[in-house]
């Protein structure tokens, strides 16, 4: 298979070779960029809704979140002067879903993604022989009945002729597409990794996800072992308190996942499981639009400079391009793509780490808008992380701090650790006091003591919670602080 993987990188070069050139002059292909996004929102009803003439009228696009373009798409007005192919919904930890155009462009702006990432990949990544990867095909678990609406794996954000290329490579799950149960998607899931014992690469989104599989292997081994034509060898693994997961899959070499902000922790976790396994960041990548590449040549995330154009705010709401941009500062993101979302808050922060030939890579520090506030008390997830920080809890260990607003408003902090020191929860919210608004809420009795829940099954609860609400498997996140009560 060495030669095909090989033939598959100098069919990929053509397009991760136009996209390193533009790396050298970000602003003009910036330039460019702008230029054709505004002609397709001049010609659409809300760009001729602003009376916007020529590119020098841009900043009369205004800045806008989703809730902003909520009515603009609910009615079905157009954003963009192509057509919409679809609505993919998509959904955070805070308010309804969302539901993003796709454009045949904003498709092949995920597709240009890959194909530069998989170039790169093969390029300077590790040695692959077998090809097999696992990309999470994480449909919407469905009601019986119920019709699927958007994508509906992973693989179709890619074009036709790309999807046939990988066919060979891909590992499937059997009637992936048909509405199943969680449970017997998860058992699907797992039976299908356990049976690839060449398996070398895997693709997830939160790297929770894995996590969640491998918990699943671990405690459904006798019965695994029984279903499924496993050799010896890899049945007595499965005989193992502790199975040795790399062994499991000896070729594995490579895991895409989440690895920054919220997802930080959860990514050290899979590296004890997987200590001699690259695993890489997603970098900034959001149903919205792909909006940063990560490339081992360039040692970071690069932005996709062709496909999104940037802007980006400071602190004091002055905005800058790509161009404009200082080394080490942080910025809130402002994006406009070939869906119809122009000027677009996607409410992510930024830091510049270095330069790529010429363009700024940048890093994915956390979401500028999850504060969470019941009673005025404004927690973020910046001081949230240093709270739990200071717990000394044992690493890797699952923790979130959730708002719970009955019977008296209080945080809880989930954890899966199964004996928690009977004294945490008061050290949780003396910490917790160090806040201000904080420590004004529980002075003036708006705020009750934080508590601790343990449970060893705490992450898989809450994974119960988010599918019981519409969510794909692997669209779930752990933050360490969500902003709405969870019933776990």
């Amino acid at each position: 298979m060495r030669w095909l993987i090989k033939g598959l990188g100098r069919l990929l070069a053509p397009t991760a070779k136009q996209f390193g050139h533009a790396l050298f002059q970000p602003q003009a292909a910036q330039r460019t960029l702008q230029t054709q996004l505004f002609q397709q929102v001049s010609q659409s009803d809300y760009g001729r809704s602003l009376g916007i003439k020529s590119i020098d009228d841009w900043h009369q696009i205004p800045i806008v979140t989703y809730d902003d373009l909520r009515p603009w798409i609910e009615q079905g007005h157009s954003l963009t002067a192509d057509p919409v192919l679809f609505y993919e919904p998509t959904s955070g930890s805070r308010g309804p879903a969302k539901h993003i155009s796709y454009t045949r462009a904003l498709r092949q702006s995920f597709n240009t993604l890959f194909c530069i990432w998989a170039h790169d990949l093969i390029s300077n990544g590790p040695r692959f022989e077998t090809g097999k990867v696992y990309m999470c095909i994480s449909p919407k678990l469905l009601a019986p009945g119920e019709t699927p609406t958007g994508l509906q794996d992973d693989s179709e954000y890619l074009d036709r002729w790309l999807r046939w290329v990988l066919k060979p490579f891909l590992v499937s799950l059997p009637d992936a597409h048909q509405p199943q149960l969680p449970e017997v998607f998860q058992a699907n899931l797992c039976k299908t990794l356990l049976l690839e014992e060449n398996l070398e690469s895997i693709s997830i989104w939160s790297p929770s996800f894995l996590t969640v599989q491998l918990d699943y292997i671990q405690t459904h081994r006798q019965a695994l072992k029984t279903q499924l034509p496993l050799s010896p060898d890899r049945s007595r693994l499965l005989d193992s308190e502790s199975i040795d997961w790399e062994a499991l899959w000896p070729k594995l070499k490579f895991i895409s996942c989440w690895d920054s902000a919220i997802a930080a922790d959860q990514a050290s976790s899979l590296k004890t499981h997987f200590p001699n396994t690259l695993i890489q960041g997603k970098g900034l990548l959001a149903t919205e639009a792909p909006m940063t590449v990560p490339l081992i040549e360039a040692k970071g995330c690069v932005p996709m400079v062709t496909d999104v154009f940037f802007e980006f705010e400071d602190a004091a709401g002055q905005i800058y391009r790509l161009h404009e941009l200082e080394l080490g500062q942080t910025y809130d993101v402002i994006i406009s793509q070939k869906g119809g979302f122009y000027r677009y808050r996607m409410c992510d922060r930024i830091q510049v780490t270095h330069y790529y030939r010429a363009t700024p890579c940048l890093s994915f520090l956390g979401r500028s808008n999850a504060t969470s506030d019941m009673v005025g008390e404004k927690l973020t997830p910046d001081f949230v992380s240093q709270v739990i920080e200071h717990l000394d809890l044992p690493t890797p260990t699952f923790k979130c701090l959730v708002p719970s607003p009955s019977p008296y408003p209080h945080y809880r902090l989930l954890t899966d650790q199964s004996d928690p020191a009977e004294h945490l929860g008061n050290t949780l919210d003396q910490l917790l006091c160090k806040s201000f608004h904080y420590r004004q809420a529980r002075l003036l009795g708006q705020l009750q003591p934080a508590k601790v829940d343990a449970s060893p099954d705490m992450r898989q609860r809450l994974m119960q919670h988010h599918y019981d609400r519409g969510k794909r498997l692997g669209d779930v996140k752990y933050p360490c602080l969500l902003t709405m009560p969870v019933d776990v």
